[in-house]
């Protein structure tokens, strides 16, 4: 009896430490980097690869918004405390754009070897986002002007690029959704600063010329 009861507290030890984690994350993203954000629809309990959401044909389970919708996303402390409160093990999403970050993101293998690419060219990149499919380079809010002219000029840009804008959303660590979980490949530097990241033209061509030219086949997954 005594060992199952010691098993027992530790493991709602590492639950409450874990919800801990979500609060204190989501608070850092919304009251130091003035991220707006709000809590993700959670996996569907009966099965973690289904969502809650009513869409039984859901692609991201428990990685987007529901209720509250998206546009609730925010930066006030008492309702990120109040949702994470209610919702300790909520998925964080980021709500993109505006004077957030936005995104590129790509196939988790593809977006690997891209990021290798990268560091052997010196190019500096600011956090990264990395889910089991896909990975997400955080950049510099931009419009979907400036988003069509950049993508206008180039010749060629891989069709399993996805962007991130005005209107979007990722999910953030240390969330867990339906996929897996959600962690940093390149985590911020620490400190109550906001994170720089890089301005979404330079990510583009670099992204591009990593994958033509290191002959990786990116499926448009």
């Amino acid at each position: 009896m005594r060992e199952i009861l010691g098993r027992r507290r530790r493991l709602l030890s590492r639950r409450n430490k874990g919800r801990t984690e979500m609060l204190k994350s989501a608070l850092t993203f919304a009251t130091e980097w003035q991220w707006p954000v709000l809590p993700g629809v959670a996996a569907d309990p009966q099965g973690r690869a289904r969502c809650g959401c009513p869409d039984p044909e859901c692609t991201v389970p428990g990685a987007h918004p529901f209720d509250p919708g998206l546009l609730a996303a925010t930066t006030d402390e008492r309702m990120v405390r109040w949702w994470w409160t209610n919702r300790p093990t909520a998925p964080i999403v980021l709500a993109t754009g505006g004077w957030a970050p936005c995104a590129v993101s790509l196939p988790a293998l593809a977006a690997a070897r891209a990021l290798a690419a990268l560091d052997r060219q010196g190019m500096r990149l600011g956090p990264v986002v990395a889910a089991p499919a896909r990975w997400a380079i955080l950049v510099a809010p931009y419009s979907l002007e400036q988003l069509g002219e950049l993508l206008y000029a180039k010749d060629y840009v891989p069709g399993s690029l996805r962007f991130h804008g005005e209107g979007g959303y990722i999910a953030l660590p240390p969330s867990e959704t339906g996929q897996g979980e959600i962690r940093w490949e390149r985590a911020p530097l620490p400190g109550s600063a906001a994170p720089w990241v890089p301005d979404v033209e330079a990510v583009v061509d670099a992204v591009v010329e990593a994958l033509t030219r290191t002959g990786v086949s990116a499926p448009e997954l």
